[in-house]
C-alpha cells in the first residue's frame, strides 16, 4: 500500500514504494508476497538469467519456448501494468569485444523488451553499460524506442562511480571515465533524447558532492533504487539512513521519483505493527525488507509540505 498520506492530499508517484526481486518462475506468488509485505510493486527479472541465444541451435531456436517468467496469463492485464516493472537481463552487454555476446545481447534485449511490452508493463529498467562506450548500447535501444508504444525504459545509472564502487559487480562496471551523469548524458544523445527514456538512480552506501547530486534533478529521474547496505544502525537496532541520504530521498519525494529497495536484509530487529503497512503483520506475512520499507515511509510521512508555489512548479 502506498507510503502514507501527508498534509495537503499528495498524490504523486513518490507515494509508492517497489522492491527489486530475483527471477522467480511463479510470479504470483511472488508480487503476492511483496504487496502483502507492504510493497506497491515488485521489479522482476522477465527472462531466465542462464539464457544465452547463441546456446539453442537451428531446431531449438524454431520449437523452443522462451524462459520467460511464466505465462502472460499468470497475472491480469492490471496486475502486470500496475504492479510489475520489468528489470532487463544485467548480463546484456552490446559494445563487448565478444562477438558472441554482442549478438546473445541484442537479441535478448529485443525478445525482453517485446515481451513486456506485450505483457503491457508500464516500465523495464535496462542494465547499465558495462564500459566508456555505449554506441552499439545506445543505438539498438534508439531503435526498439522507434516502435515502442506506450511503455517506458529506465536506464539504470549508479549515482556514485568513484573507486569505493563495488567494480566486481556486473551491475556497476561503469568506466570511471566518465561519471554518471555524463554516462547518462551520452546515452540519451545517442539516443535523440527520446521523451520514453529515463533514469532509475542506483543509491549506494556512499554519495558524490553535493553539486552532482543537484544536478540530477533537472533529469527526467522515474526511480532511485535504494540499496539496504546504504542503512546504518540506529540504538535499537533498526535500520535508518544518513542525514545526507535522508536529504536526498526526501528531495526525492518532491519531485516524485519513487523508491524502490534493493538487497539483502542486513538488520535483524523485531517488527512492530506500526506504520501505514502493518496488515501484513496479520497474515503472518514478514517481509525481509520490511524494517526498511517502515523506515522509509517514516521519511514520506515526516516531511513538510511543499510551498504552493513550489508545488505548482513541480
Amino acid at each position: 500500500m502506498p507510503l502514507g498520506e501527508r498534509y495537503g492530499g499528495d498524490k504523486s508517484e513518490s507515494r509508492y514504494c517497489g522492491v527489486e526481486a530475483d527471477f522467480d518462475d511463479d510470479v504470483p506468488s511472488l508480487l503476492s508476497y511483496s504487496l502483502r509485505g507492504g510493497f506497491d510493486f515488485i521489479v522482476v527479472s522477465l527472462m531466465d538469467p542462464s539464457y544465452r541465444p547463441s546456446l539453442l541451435n537451428d531446431e531449438a531456436r524454431r520449437s523452443h519456448s522462451l524462459p520467460f517468467a511464466g505465462s502472460d496469463l499468470v497475472l491480469s492485464p492490471a496486475q502486470w501494468s500496475c504492479n510489475v516493472v520489468g528489470l532487463i537481463s544485467s548480463w546484456i552487454d552490446l559494445d563487448s569485444e565478444d562477438e558472441t555476446l554482442r549478438n546473445d545481447s541484442a537479441i535478448a534485449l529485443k525478445q525482453e523488451i517485446a515481451w513486456a511490452s506485450h505483457l503491457s508493463l508500464q516500465a523495464c529498467i535496462l542494465p547499465t553499460p558495462k564500459g566508456s562506450s555505449c554506441a552499439n548500447y545506445a543505438k539498438c535501444v534508439n531503435q526498439i524506442l522507434q516502435s515502442l508504444g506506450g511503455m517506458q525504459l529506465w536506464l539504470r545509472i549508479p549515482l556514485m562511480t568513484e573507486d569505493n564502487t563495488d567494480a566486481s559487480d556486473i551491475d556497476y562496471e561503469v568506466s570511471l571515465q566518465l561519471d554518471s551523469w555524463e554516462l547518462w548524458n551520452s546515452f540519451r544523445t545517442l539516443c535523440e533524447h527520446h521523451s520514453q527514456l529515463s533514469v532509475a538512480l542506483d543509491i549506494m552506501s556512499s554519495l558524490p558532492t553535493p553539486a552532482s547530486v543537484g544536478r540530477w534533478f533537472g533529469e527526467p529521474v522515474r526511480a532511485a533504487i535504494l540499496s539496504t547496505d546504504s542503512f546504518l544502525t540506529n540504538a535499537r537496532g533498526y535500520p535508518c539512513l544518513s542525514k545526507r541520504h535522508q536529504s536526498l530521498i526526501t528531495s526525492f519525494f518532491h519531485h516524485s521519483v519513487q523508491i524502490i529497495l534493493s538487497g539483502e536484509q542486513f538488520h535483524t530487529a523485531p517488527v512492530v505493527s506500526s506504520g501505514p503497512n502493518k496488515d501484513d503483520l496479520n497474515d503472518g506475512v514478514t517481509h525481509p525488507l520490511k524494517s526498511y520499507l517502515s523506515y522509509i515511509a517514516f521519511l514520506y510521512q515526516k516531511m513538510d509540505p511543499l510551498p504552493e508555489q513550489e508545488r505548482f512548479e513541480v
